[in-house]
């Protein structure tokens, strides 16, 4: 998913999805999970030179990928779509002068309690045996890009260096993440939750563990029948409630939190053994997956009003 916060910063999106061809273009890529360029030249019915023009706009926008694949006359370029989702922001109230951002690396969990199937792995190797929980209190796990487990939680301290006298209004965490099957399977459910200190704020259902394409960070020596990639999900708590990627998943709001600059935020995310659907979850940092970025996290501020708390202001 790309998050769009102006309209401004959307601009080479807009400008990229502003041509019927480029739009058509997208539509056969989806069908057919990619297709190398002479193939989509013949079945848009444009020449080579026409279409590169077109696949160079979407590159440089972000949305398609070019790789090379054998093929029986040396290689050739195959085309893919980038992004699942473009989630665009036209009313922000978001002030970038009040805003602090931080990344948490996948390994820097500060509470867990899970169970197998299980593991963590940096980006150049497995952080002890897999299915073997103890590892995840090794010190090696500091390193960790990526992990996952049946079921349980693992949850983090987020780091709050907002200035003096501030209150917190908003709170927006991304992370790429999926479910974790035996093996692989796109297909196989899980109802991830999310809280804040130890507050159940919404839950997300994963629709898979996907495992079919290669990541596009994800390193060579990962087993392909591994997880490979997950979604990237953008959740936001603000004063209108708790959200998914702009959809609204619970009507907690940050002031059931009365959240400062002296608050400690705990982020947990769990999948539940009576969840209607156990699948497990797997969270993918930088070096791993489609997104190459941590877990990451940004706070909205404002100034505290003087003789009353978070929760009585705006």
């Amino acid at each position: 998913m790309l998050h769009i916060k102006s309209l401004d910063e959307g601009l080479n999106i807009f400008k990229a999805l502003g041509s019927d061809v480029r739009i058509e273009i997208i539509k056969i890529l989806l069908e057919n999970d990619g297709m190398n360029m002479n193939e989509l030249a013949s079945r848009l019915n444009i020449t080579n030179g026409a279409l590169t023009s077109h696949i160079k706009k979407l590159e440089e926008a972000g949305i398609v990928t070019i790789s090379s694949e054998s093929a029986g006359h040396g290689n050739q370029k195959k085309c893919s779509v980038y992004i699942d989702k473009v989630l665009i922001d036209f009313d922000s109230e978001e002030d970038s002068k009040n805003v602090y951002q931080t990344d948490i690396k996948v390994g820097h969990f500060s509470d867990y309690s899970i169970y197998p199937t299980c593991g963590l792995a940096s980006a150049t190797a497995l952080i002890g045996e897999v299915d073997d929980t103890r590892y995840f209190a090794h010190p090696d796990r500091y390193n960790a890009d990526i992990l996952w487990f049946t079921k349980g939680y693992v949850e983090y301290v987020i780091p709050n260096f907002i200035p003096a006298s501030q209150k917190i209004d908003q709170i927006t965490i991304s992370a790429e993440l999926c479910s974790e099957a035996p093996g692989s399977n796109s297909v196989w459910p899980s109802d991830i939750h999310f809280y804040i200190n130890e507050t159940f704020i919404g839950m997300w259902t994963s629709p898979g563990d996907f495992g079919n394409v290669k990541g596009i960070f994800t390193p060579d020596w990962l087993d392909l029948n591994w997880n490979q990639y997950g979604l990237l999900k953008l959740l936001v708590i603000n004063k209108k409630g708790t959200f998914i990627d702009g959809l609204q998943i619970s009507d907690v709001t940050i002031k059931d939190f009365d959240l400062d600059y002296k608050s400690t935020i705990k982020f947990k995310m769990a999948v539940p053994e009576d969840a209607e659907h156990v699948g497990g979850l797997t969270i993918f940092g930088k070096n791993f997956g489609n997104y190459n970025q941590d877990i990451n996290v940004r706070i909205n501020y404002s100034p505290i009003v003087e003789g009353m708390s978070p929760k009585q202001t705006d």
